[in-house]
């Protein structure tokens, strides 16, 4: 997956990534070196309590996709879907930090490229893809950079930290990472209709054009003006918008989540043979869809998620069946 994602950067500057048709530009930061096996993972305690609670999610029935959305949200179909646990919130800082010292894993973007994957035409170092605010809303080149050392503990670059974030959403996962912490914790990634059923569940009818109000989402003119209205500008800590009426948090807003299916164009059943891999659906948006960009702030709403590549504004929940539930 690794040499997938060097590959993806270095073969093109334009890449679709999590909001439609989007040009990001990668360029490259000159860092300091550092180890990310050995880099000790330090997280204030505070506000560290419930935070690792499930929510029940009855069996039940509903209506899967959106005829009313975007053409990738449609043909709209009734789906029956088993009860199951899910997380109440994105997975943090913290309880990713507890998995990584449990098990000493090493997500992708702490990896160092194999010698045989180091060319002249790919990024030798390990890094992310951090978010880098236009200061034209018409410009679509330098909002995204990857940056060498930028990883789920140093969120935009090495010089971050998530020492004062224990409980904002864990960034820049891969979807191999996401599903190792999940394999570890007894649990799985959500397929979409799963994520959907439990989402649409909470919210109910979401307007296709209104803007969330309980979320965190772009307020003002993307990507140059932010105005923060919402409380946050960036990554918020989880629970700091009020639960959904099933008791959820952020299922719209803050970060992009990882499920388990394989993207295609729509939901029609044609289209799904034969899929790669490569792609997987993410759901819910993010701190960076706005009215004039994006505008994914629905249950129903769906993206391509590249697996290789982590991000700042993509996370991940978890989900259980009664029989691997605790």
């Amino acid at each position: 997956m690794r040499m997938a994602f060097r590959s993806s950067l270095s073969r093109a500057l334009v890449v679709f990534l999590a909001t439609g048709l989007t040009l990001l530009w990668f360029t490259r930061d000159e860092i300091p070196p550092h180890d990310p096996v050995h880099d000790p993972v330090h997280l204030s305690p505070k506000k560290t309590t419930s935070l690792n609670g499930l929510v029940w999610i009855p069996a039940g029935t509903f209506e899967f996709g959106s005829d009313a959305g975007l053409r990738e949200e449609s043909p709209a179909r009734t789906v029956h879907v088993d009860g199951f646990w899910i997380s109440k919130h994105e997975i943090t800082n913290q309880q990713f930090a507890a998995f990584i010292e449990a098990t000493g894993y090493v997500t992708v973007a702490e990896r160092e490229p194999a010698p045989s994957d180091r060319t002249a035409l790919q990024f030798p170092e390990a890094g992310s893809a951090v978010f880098t605010p236009s200061s034209s809303a018409l410009s679509f080149l330098d909002w995204w950079r990857f940056t060498p050392g930028a990883n789920w503990r140093h969120p935009t670059g090495p010089s971050s930290t998530i020492e004062d974030r224990p409980d904002s959403p864990v960034v820049h996962i891969a979807y191999e990472d996401a599903e190792a912490y999940a394999s570890w914790a007894g649990e799985r990634l959500p397929t979409e209709i799963e994520w959907e059923y439990a989402a649409k569940l909470g919210l109910g009818s979401v307007a296709v054009d209104g803007q969330p109000t309980n979320a965190n989402t772009w307020q003002g003119l993307f990507p140059a003006v932010n105005t923060g209205k919402d409380g946050h500008i960036g990554l918020a800590p989880v629970m700091s918008y009020s639960a959904d009426r099933i008791g959820l948090y952020d299922m719209i807003g803050n970060v992009w989540e990882w499920t388990s299916d394989p993207y295609s164009h729509s939901h029609n059943a044609s289209h799904k043979r034969g899929l790669s891999t490569d792609q997987r659906v993410i759901k819910g948006g993010s701190f960076l869809c706005a009215p004039n960009y994006c505008m994914r702030y629905r249950p129903s709403a769906r993206h391509a998620g590249d697996t290789g590549l982590g991000t700042n504004h993509i996370g991940f929940r978890t989900i259980a069946r009664p029989s691997n539930a605790s």
